[in-house]
């Protein structure tokens, strides 16, 4: 397809986090909740602990869903802004959100059926109370997974048109709302796993009828179209190939956590969310990377799309080390936060020195990751991801089940699953082959 150039698209650091900030907030206000929900349950023992361990990552199936709707919005939405036309941008979210919709409803009634054997599967046959207590919170937290993939659909077309501002509201207002509302549920009404499954649902739901509501004050045609979902479904499937990568990597550390009984998948469930919570502070600048180099792309500017890459790899790195050191600095005080079992924190200490020498080497990861999401380089992105999860993840996973490694060898596989993907995406980078030009690709 043709392009139209427009000018050199502005890769200056103010650009680039003028819409990484907002779009910081949108990222950090679901973790955070996720980590009001762990230090809430937390210091209920560690049984509700080990349940929200064990339910979560099930339900971070579904958000990761939700990351790959928005992701392939936005990357199609910027180019088309890029190349001049903000309307066909909006459509995209429109056909994204019908697509959202759908998925949310059909996974909604699915886990009414699947939580119970997907609990007791992850728990292990020597842990009744623990995937009882999981099901319960995962029937009801599931409710909320319509709300969270139309949301999640507003968030990409809207980072797709470079507005990072208006997400920031629809997102952090219900989540707030939410934090209220788990303790209040789980300790004065008595509600348990059940009152946090509920202040979950609340947000989600809440969320998506904002994004909803924008999406109709733009007044465009908001019939669905079947060809262009199933396009989208089609453009989508090597983004879901990598998230279902992801989600069978850690659900398969989760399950071998589990094997070394309550207090190691506590921690275990402590020092993930964490992780999550800083993977998504970085992914900043790479829902920034998205926004800028696909418009760069669309509008037929490849060397700023190349000099957005490289910039936004380096401050990538630099936010990595310093999480390093707030986190290394925080090892003997933030565990005690979310539990009071002295075994839970214990063992929380393993993962740690794990979990800090990382962050740098993620922080470019994940910058670099959003670059490739934002010029359409997705199937690079499935095999990269497919290999390093089954051919370095796995199997340092299930060695540390046969030699008992416990939580250190988990997070050591963790480690080694980040460097297979540096060194992968670094290649790419340097190629060059990556960086298509115009409007779709």
């Amino acid at each position: 397809m043709a392009t139209r150039s427009s000018g050199p698209v502005d890769a200056s650091a103010r650009r680039i986090f003028g819409l990484a900030l907002p779009a910081l907030v949108v990222l950090a206000a679901e973790p955070l909740y996720v980590l009001v929900d762990t230090a809430v349950l937390g210091h209920l023992g560690s049984v509700p602990l080990a349940a929200l361990a064990v339910g979560g990552p099930v339900m971070t199936l579904v958000v990761w869903i939700g990351t790959v709707t928005a992701y392939g919005t936005t990357g199609r939405a910027a180019r088309r802004f890029g190349y001049g036309d903000r309307t066909a941008a909006v459509a995209e979210g429109v056909q994204s959100s019908w697509l959202a919709l759908g998925a949310g409803l059909l996974l909604a009634v699915a886990m009414q059926f699947a939580a119970g054997p997907l609990a007791r599967t992850v728990a292990g046959p020597g842990s009744p109370e623990v995937a009882d207590g999981a099901a319960l919170w995962l029937r009801i937290a599931v409710i909320g997974a319509p709300g969270l993939l139309l949301a999640a659909a507003g968030n990409g077309w809207m980072r797709g048109v470079q507005d990072t501002r208006r997400p920031l509201w629809f997102v952090l207002g219900p989540n707030l709302l939410s934090a209220l509302l788990c303790p209040l549920l789980v300790y004065p009404a008595g509600l348990g796993l059940a009152g946090s499954a509920i202040a979950n649902a609340v947000a989600q739901t809440l969320s998506g009828l904002l994004f909803a509501g924008a999406l109709v004050a733009e007044r465009v045609p908001l019939a669905p179209r079947p060809r262009v979902i199933g396009r989208q479904l089609v453009l989508s499937r090597d983004l879901l190939i990598r998230g279902a990568a992801f989600q069978a990597s850690f659900l398969s550390a989760t399950t071998v956590a589990a094997r070394f009984g309550v207090a190691a998948v506590g921690a275990h469930q402590i020092a993930l969310q964490l992780w999550f919570f800083t993977a998504l502070l970085l992914d900043a600048l790479a829902i920034a990377a998205q926004a800028l180099v696909g418009a760069a792309l669309g509008a037929g500017d490849a060397a700023s799309a190349r000099l957005l890459g490289r910039r936004i790899a380096i401050y990538g790195g630099i936010c990595g080390v310093g999480f390093a050191v707030l986190i290394g600095v925080g090892a003997g005080i933030v565990p005690a936060w979310f539990s009071d079992d002295p075994h839970v924190r214990e063992q929380a200490m393993v993962a740690w020195p794990w979990f800090v020498g990382m962050q740098p080497l993620a922080g470019v990861v994940f910058a670099l990751d959003g670059v490739l999401i934002g010029a359409g380089d997705v199937r690079f992105l499935r095999n990269l991801t497919v290999v390093s999860g089954f051919g370095v993840f796995l199997p340092a996973i299930w060695l540390t089940s046969a030699l008992d490694l416990g939580l250190g060898g988990i997070w050591a596989g963790l480690t080694l699953f980040i460097v297979a993907r540096l060194v992968g995406l670094l290649f790419r980078m340097r190629s060059g082959r990556w960086a298509v030009l115009g409007a779709t690709r």
